[in-house]
């Protein structure tokens, strides 16, 4: 991988970037509703929404405050949260950590039960347990966050199992157990259709890998099959699966706002609720920038580690 490619890569999340951040705030200027009369309330006097108004920047032309906005956020600066009465960076701050922690988590989770089961079904190709990792595949990937989290909770949270929380937060630095308690059941709603997807794409591309020439010549050779499966296979397979992973970071994204919505997880998705349910635009401007900047560095990664884990692959 060339540095040319990595700064043309740069230089086109740059771009998208900037897209984004024209078309949220678009988006969030046509919402409907006046956050001033929001905060005010409806009882509030002609006078005193003007003046909030006025405060708060609301009242100049919309290409002046998309400006500054930019410039605020190139200097470090996301603005106040109309509602909060918080720095933004403060309030965003907080809960994509707490986000972070869930979904990284969730990631972690997946990569370590996905891989073995593709490995697994690719290895028993026709026989009953790749039938039964297929059958798990097709029903994880056809249900929604909201139905995976009810069964959860009824099975695991409900007052006659209460085995886990049914919702709440420990910060890990706290209680690192206290969290791992209360993260398990938001952790395995966002895993289960993840586990079903990528389990699916690395039996398809070991499968592949498996009937190989150089595979079979490997195995020719006398090296044992475990080693074959490691050094040779294992690798080019995960290629493929590394790309549909950092693909999958967007459902990840998607599916935690859900996820943290159900279990009372304060995070970047109750926080984006929450300031769309009060038009608090800076906080939606800026929550929505933080996740299009994550999507996209997810993505350049997946490319290094592509690169890195199949030798054959170069971008120019």
């Amino acid at each position: 991988m060339s540095l040319a490619y990595l700064l043309r890569r740069l230089g086109s999340i740059v771009l998208v970037l900037a897209i984004v951040t024209l078309a949220v705030f678009i988006l969030t200027a046509v919402l409907p509703g006046n956050a001033a009369l929001m905060i005010l309330g409806q009882n509030a006097s002609a006078d005193s929404l003007a003046a909030l108004t006025a405060q708060l920047g609301l009242n100049r032309p919309l290409p002046v405050q998309y400006l500054s906005w930019v410039w605020g956020v190139l200097h470090g600066n996301l603005g106040m949260s109309l509602r909060l009465s918080l720095p933004v960076s403060q309030v965003v701050g907080e809960a994509f950590w707490n986000s972070l922690a869930l979904a990284v988590t969730a990631l972690v989770a997946v990569t370590a039960v996905a891989i073995p089961l593709g490995v697994v079904a690719a290895l028993a190709r026709g026989t009953v347990v790749d039938l039964l990792i297929g059958l798990f595949s097709y029903v994880g990937t056809s249900m929604p966050e909201f139905v995976t989290a009810t069964l959860l909770l009824v099975l695991f949270a409900s007052p006659g199992a209460q085995m886990l929380p049914a919702g709440g937060f420990v910060a890990p630095g706290e209680n690192l157990l206290g969290f791992l308690d209360h993260a398990i059941l938001p952790a395995a709603t966002l895993g289960l259709i993840l586990v079903a997807h990528i389990s699916r794409q690395v039996r398809s591309e070991m499968s592949e890998v498996l009937s190989a020439d150089y595979i079979r010549a490997a195995r020719l050779k006398g090296l044992r099959e475990g080693r074959v499966i490691r050094r040779h296979a294992l690798p080019n397979a995960l290629a493929p699966a590394v790309a549909v992973i950092a693909l999958d970071v967007g459902y990840l994204l998607g599916g935690i706002i859900v996820v943290e919505e159900i279990f009372a997880w304060p995070g970047l998705g109750r926080l984006l609720i929450y300031a769309l349910q009060n038009r608090d635009l800076p906080v939606i401007q800026a929550i929505t920038l933080l996740l299009a900047t994550v999507y996209a560095l997810t993505n350049l990664a997946a490319d290094i580690a592509i690169a890195i884990l199949d030798p054959r692959v170069r971008y120019a």
